[in-house]
């Protein structure tokens, strides 16, 4: 691939991005596949369908990367998701305000995109608001805010923060193959318990998990592999083709969706060019409206009250900002960063569904209360 034009190289990753994310789009929709819907079942009526279905797409998602960097094709470092400083305040601060934000809005991000594929003219709200307010913690206001606070507490590891990085460095061990050792017990760990109940072995469980997890393996594929240069022909450097953040990416929904509307506002600007995030959003959403389509389940929504208007509005901006400050959202952090085996992944997936618990909490109170 290396031998073909960078003009052709890098419209074939854009439309290699475009073709995951849309698969992404589409199981999601078919499957109901939903983070916080899995959280809120759990709480509302204890039903692990579809928790077993996210843990699923994790388990995937763990031994493909995990087996790529064994085959040495990636490399977590190559991450944003593994640097050697550990900000483990911005992973909790962030996962806590992502993940009450998520209930307030009635899904993360990717949710959102998805139901708005559906017809769902709620989630053009929050859609919006969560990309102004990303926007707003990478380079505005609340970035200054961002930057001054919980970004300046972490913790200096020396080796990458990714587990295979860490044992190799104390032990003297190769990181690849400690990478498969630990990815592939972590992923069998986890299937083991998805089995373990029958709700786990639904047809529709293992295509969710299946489905997304791959995808997420794919995009590491395409923006790690296909899309990587061992030397950029003007900058005679390593680099990683149509990325925001100059490094490989798998897919993530806050920071992409703020580069889109960026790019959607900029359009004139030749600086803007397109990025895998950038089509990543217009994927999902497209790959959700075909099958809404194909399955006659579009319909359109709106809001029937100013009280949901307000909580999706507030639940925009907490994911906006929460994602940018942890690094990742359900998906950004719950599924692309945990592959990595990250720390600061584990801590602001462990601190989402923490923030989730919290509204849902929340949420009954506020009920109770007005009823």
């Amino acid at each position: 691939m290396t031998d073909l034009p960078l003009p052709t190289l890098t419209a074939l990753v854009l439309c290699a991005a475009f073709a995951v994310s849309f698969a992404f789009g589409a199981i999601a929709q078919r499957t109901e596949f939903c983070t916080m819907g899995a959280i809120a079942d759990v709480y509302s009526m204890g039903d692990w369908t579809r928790a077993r279905m996210w843990a699923l797409a994790i388990a995937i998602a763990v031994l493909g990367f995990n087996a790529m960097v064994a085959l040495g094709w990636v490399q977590a470092r190559d991450t944003i998701y593994a640097a050697p400083r550990l900000l483990w305040l911005s992973a909790i601060a962030g996962g806590l305000a992502f993940g009450f934000g998520m209930v307030l809005a009635s899904g993360c991000g990717s949710r959102n995109l998805v139901r708005l594929g559906s017809g769902n003219l709620k989630s053009i709200v929050v859609v919006v608001v969560l990309g102004i307010s990303a926007l707003a913690t990478l380079r505005g206001i609340t970035a200054v805010l961002r930057v001054n606070s919980v970004d300046r507490i972490g913790a200096d590891l020396g080796a990458g923060q990714d587990l295979p990085s860490l044992a190799a460095a104390a032990l003297g061990s190769s990181t690849p193959a400690l990478a498969a050792a630990l990815g592939g017990a972590l992923a069998l760990a986890i299937v083991a318990w998805v089995l373990a109940r029958p709700e786990g072995r639904r047809g529709d469980v293992w295509l969710g998990g299946v489905g997304i997890g791959a995808t997420i393996v794919a995009f590491w594929w395409v923006s790690g592999r296909l899309g990587h240069l061992a030397e950029h022909p003007e900058t005679l450097e390593a680099a990683f083709l149509a990325t925001d953040s100059r490094k490989m990416e798998s897919l993530s929904m806050v920071a992409p969706v703020g580069y889109a509307l960026d790019w959607l506002m900029l359009f004139s600007d030749r600086s803007k060019a397109l990025s895998v995030g950038v089509v990543s959003v217009v994927g999902i959403f497209a790959g959700a409206l075909v099958v809404a389509r194909a399955t006659r389940t579009f319909h359109w929504q709106g809001f029937s009250r100013v009280e949901d208007f307000a909580n999706h509005l507030v639940g925009g901006v907490l994911m906006g900002v929460g994602g940018i400050t942890a690094l990742g959202c359900t998906v950004g952090q719950g599924l692309s960063g945990v592959s990595t085996l990250s720390l600061g992944s584990f801590l602001a997936l462990g601190a989402i569904i923490a923030g989730a618990w919290l509204a849902l909490h929340y949420l009954s109170w506020r009920a109770g209360r007005d009823g």
